[in-house]
């Protein structure tokens, strides 16, 4: 095999140049960049706008607001795709899949950090 090119063990597309690859990768980072970024804002909005966590319990009175952002936010991504000028276009279930699991696992993180430090 030669330094210029690889094999694409999958079988599409025969062979990818290492620029290729890169490429690929480096779309690969933005996207989920995009999905921790939008967890991690979901999570804070969902915090403050969720009413003041009862210091008792630590939970808050509207907190369905928080579940209602985390969808909004994992649905708004493809509007950042577009603003990034990303082809969303090409992803598949499971890339969509992984997206919105980011998000998710980033906005409880935030959400349960800032109701934790409330309560403390």
């Amino acid at each position: 095999m030669s330094d210029e090119a690889i094999e694409n063990k999958s079988g599409k597309g025969g062979v990818k140049t290492r620029a290729e690859k890169r490429a690929e990768h480096e779309k690969r980072i933005r996207r989920t960049l995009v999905a921790c970024f939008m967890g991690i804002i979901t999570g804070g909005l969902a915090f403050y706008l969720a009413g003041t966590p009862d210091p008792a319990t630590g939970l808050q009175q509207n907190a369905i607001i928080g579940l209602i952002l985390l969808l909004a936010g994992i649905v708004f991504q493809k509007h950042v795709f577009m603003l990034l000028k990303i082809d969303y276009m090409e992803l598949t279930g499971k890339d969509w899949f992984y997206q919105g699991f980011m998000a998710f696992a980033l906005w409880f993180i935030t959400w349960t950090l800032l109701l934790t430090a409330n309560v403390l």
